[in-house]
């Protein structure tokens, strides 16, 4: 459970069966529920764990997980959201039930009971109670006597772990790491008995289904602090190898099906979406594609239901919002291009064509090399469309680049330590910078939990500098180019309303001006966005610090959004 720490969660529990079914929840994170509670006076050969992310219920004990039925044999954890949940209950409360949380889990248990009572194998009744729910599930349950456990998935991941005479399941690969690399993924509707010597599967329709296994070329030490403070820093660290892998990926598939459909609506959430961003300026200023680029909730009120091609941005391939964008696209005869970072994720396997970002794992809950490898493989593909052979190899230097940045780190841990003494910032940027303004926002926002937006720079005398005053930051990001004369007088009208300004920029004369800043490499206008992100991202690292705050694992947040 520790290896998913980086999800976000509030509270945790853990159940294990010998003979009878023990368990022990709290709120809290793992470490402080272990020092009160020991979870290691639970024994047994099998068990399950939970970290709640809260959806149903506020952050009490009785709304941890494990959640079990009436006579408490029955025990089950679970990720996602049942809709149907208050009918459930209604109809369960009539029959005698009674309740101690306010969770949608619990019903489920109760509902599994209610099945079994009708007689047969628990299978059976597991498969049943499944079958009436309505949402997004991803669960786990134990019957007391039987030395099996049962699984379901309509949604939030689901990945099962083949050892040597165990088998395991988790949310997420980095928890299997420790024990194999051998995996099989569940598909919507699945539920899984799983015993030590393997698993057998019924699909949503009742037919026995076999699901493909297959290796997993990430390594236990990878998902390793490998001496770092934290993960964010170590995967900050690590993009000046991982862009080398990035930009050797293979993105013929979606070469092809662009030039061959002429336009591109992209769909992704969070930093995925300031990286689709980024796509849409080079197709349509550089190559005349027409790029669309939606949000993936709102995809649905947006669409006109004749897009052909989409392309769907998700670091984890399970992202609730994106998923459901991709399934609605492909009901109207859409074709789509996945950019991720999980072979064999649900966005992999419902994609026409993968972009594999080869970022590796990463931790921690925000964001940093899964952004600037996204931008990578992308700047890729536009290239590639573009025939620019000769730009796409000016790339090869940015790893030095970013090297470079990195090393200066102790000037961001100055800039950090001034910049921790305000409250509300303001991040802009023009063209290509904007995208990297949006995400510096973000992660500055995340992390510290103080006040962040981001502006293109010519919007802010549409409204914002209203704000602008004595204490109020503005962090501009100032690549030389065209854009660079108006991005200083942008810096100009922030100045003269007392506003404090720090300026990223590779102009000296920029950075003259403003009185601070940080002086950032000259690079191809198409790598902008990956360089101008890495400084944001460790300024926002050093202040959440300085801050006492905890950048792995940041309140109210989760890694993974399986939820809409």
């Amino acid at each position: 459970m520790r290896t998913l720490e980086y999800r976000g969660y509030d509270s945790a529990g853990i159940a294990t069966m010998n003979g009878g079914i023990s368990a022990i929840k709290d709120v809290g994170r793992l470490d402080d529920i272990h020092k009160k509670r020991d979870f290691l006076r639970l024994e047994g050969r099998l068990g399950i764990g939970h970290t709640r992310w809260a959806t149903h219920g506020g952050v009490t004990k009785k709304n941890a997980h494990p959640h079990t039925d009436s006579k408490r044999k029955i025990f089950l954890v679970h990720n996602g959201v049942i809709e149907n949940y208050d009918a459930l209950r209604g109809a369960l409360l009539k029959k005698g039930h009674r309740f101690e949380s306010e969770t949608d889990t619990e019903v489920i248990a109760h509902l599994v009971e209610d099945e079994a009572a009708e007689g047969g194998d628990f299978f059976g009744a597991f498969r049943r109670a499944v079958s009436r729910l309505s949402g997004s599930w991803s669960l786990v349950a134990m019957h007391e006597g039987e030395e099996a456990v049962y699984i379901s998935r309509n949604g939030p991941p689901l990945v099962v772990g083949i050892g040597k005479g165990e088998m395991f399941c988790a949310s997420d690969v980095p928890a299997l790491l420790p024990y194999t690399r051998k995996v099989a993924y569940l598909e919507d509707g699945d539920c899984a008995r799983m015993v030590r010597e393997g698993f057998a599967v019924v699909d949503a329709a009742g037919r026995i289904a076999k699901r493909d296994e297959g290796e997993i070329n990430w390594t236990a030490k990878m998902a390793e602090k490998g001496g770092y403070a934290h993960f964010m820093l170590k995967e900050i660290s690590e993009q000046q190898g991982k862009i080398r892998e990035a930009l050797s990926a293979d993105v013929s598939a979606a070469v092809s099906l662009i030039k061959k459909h002429g336009r591109l609506t992209v769909v992704a959430c969070g930093t995925s979406y300031y990286a689709g961003l980024v796509l849409k300026e080079l197709l349509q200023s550089r190559l005349a594609i027409p790029c669309d680029v939606a949000i993936g909730s709102e995809f649905a009120y947006a669409r006109t239901g004749r897009e052909k091609l989409v392309m769907a941005i998700s670091q984890s391939g399970e992202t609730a919002d994106t998923l459901s964008a991709v399934r609605l696209a492909k009901k109207s005869g859409a074709k789509i291009i996945a950019v991720g970072n999980a072979v064999g994720s649900s966005l992999y396997r419902e994609a026409d064509a993968n972009v594999m970002i080869a970022a590796g794992p990463e931790l921690a809950v925000v964001a940093t090399k899964s952004f600037t490898c996204q931008i990578a493989v992308l700047v890729k593909i536009a290239l590639g469309l573009g025939g620019k052979k000769g730009e796409l190899a000016s790339l090869s230097r940015l790893s030095l680049d970013i090297e470079n940045i990195l090393a200066r780190s102790s000037e961001i841990v100055r800039m950090a330590s001034e910049l921790v003494k305000h409250r509300d910032f303001f991040f802009i940027g023009r063209s290509l910078a904007f995208p990297s303004a949006l995400e510096g926002a973000l992660k500055l926002k995340e992390i510290t939990y103080l006040h962040a937006e981001a502006y293109a720079a010519g919007e802010l005398k549409h409204g914002p500098l209203s704000l602008l005053e004595k204490d109020v930051v503005v962090l501009a990001l100032a690549p030389s180019g065209e854009s660079l004369p108006k991005t200083l007088s942008n810096i100009q009208e922030c100045k003269a309303r007392n506003a404090s300004v720090v300026v990223f920029s590779d102009s000296k004369d920029a950075i003259a001006k403003s009185g601070a800043g940080f002086l950032m490499p000259e690079v191809p206008k198409a790598a902008i966005p990956i360089i101008y992100a890495v400084p944001l991202q460790l300024l926002a690292y050093h202040m959440a610090v300085k801050l006492g705050r905890d950048p792995d694992k940041p309140r109210n947040l989760a890694k993974s959004v399986t939820v809409e």
